[in-house]
């Protein structure tokens, strides 16, 4: 009994956690729950729906089926459970019959993004990118602060070369979170991709930004020295401009090295302790 209440606090803590921990659910779920699962009263249905989750992550088809018998028997035209009939195919890569499904609860259900997304994760892995992004941009319409979901439309026209439409997604997002100084780094780095001096001035700017709000981001540092580096050796930048330019070469190369330093220290002192940690990981497990 002891064994079964701490199984059932684990369950509700990846609950809690949005934690999915797909092979220790597994390996619960077959030396404690299976035979057990009756005294947990409803909220085995939560824990089969947890199961069934993890099953998919490991293509444990075997579970799978079980998890959606027992909760098609209890909740018969479920979304819920649809949803984790999807989920089945996508692990078996039958991406077809997962579309169909997903298909049928947006069309039942247009208010909820979870399928939405599942179907782009399906898109995606099947390499159709466009269709990926139309997908997204249609659910955006609908659920327009999904930070996530503009970062990953972002990252789909960078792979499309569409660099303009990338930067707008990160415009939306900085909108959204303004403090974010990782925001402002991609959209730099968007920009520096972009190309041209009028491009690289903004990335310039950007990266500015973000070691502004995080002069510990060594990214936005180097990116910052780049930029720089690009401005000085262009035509087109004029001799008043690059003077400024120059100023701010000289002063990010003498941070970019101290900050470089602190972080070679930092790593220096940790690297004792990870040593001593793994030794005495290891002799606890010859104990």
């Amino acid at each position: 009994m002891k064994n079964l209440e701490a199984a059932r606090a684990k369950f509700r803590l990846w609950r809690e956690d949005n934690a999915r921990k797909s092979e220790e659910a597994i390996t619960l779920f077959e030396t404690i729950l299976a035979d057990s699962m009756h005294k947990l009263g409803d909220e085995r249905w939560l824990v089969y729906e947890q199961v069934c989750l993890a099953a998919c992550d490991c293509q444990r088809i075997d579970i799978i089926d079980h998890c959606l018998q027992e909760l098609s028997k209890e909740f018969p035209g479920s979304l819920r459970v649809r949803k984790l009939r999807a989920d089945k195919y996508i692990s078996l890569e039958r991406y077809s019959d997962a579309l169909e499904i997903l298909d049928s609860i947006i069309k039942k259900d247009e208010t909820s993004a979870i399928p939405r997304k599942r179907k782009i994760a399906v898109l995606k892995a099947q390499g159709k990118i466009t269709e990926a992004v139309k997908g997204l941009c249609d659910y955006l319409e609908k659920f327009q602060a999904d930070q996530e979901a503009w970062l990953e439309l972002s990252e789909l026209y960078v792979s499309l070369h569409e660099y303009s439409k990338a930067a707008f997604c990160l415009e939306e997002l900085i909108l959204h979170n303004p403090a974010n100084h990782l925001y402002y780094e991609r959209y730099a780095e968007i920009k520096f991709a972009q190309g041209g001096a009028d491009c690289v001035e903004v990335a310039q700017a950007y990266f500015c930004q973000a070691a502004k709000l995080n002069p510990r981001n060594l990214c936005a540092l180097r990116g910052i020295l780049s930029t720089t580096n690009y401005l000085l050796a262009s035509p087109k930048i004029p001799a008043t401009r690059k003077k400024d330019v120059l100023k701010l070469q000289e002063w990010v190369t003498k941070h970019l090295k101290v900050r470089e330093e602190e972080e070679e220290d930092e790593t220096s002192q940790q690297s004792p302790l990870i040593l001593l940690m793994s030794d005495l990981h290891i002799k606890q497990k010859s104990n």
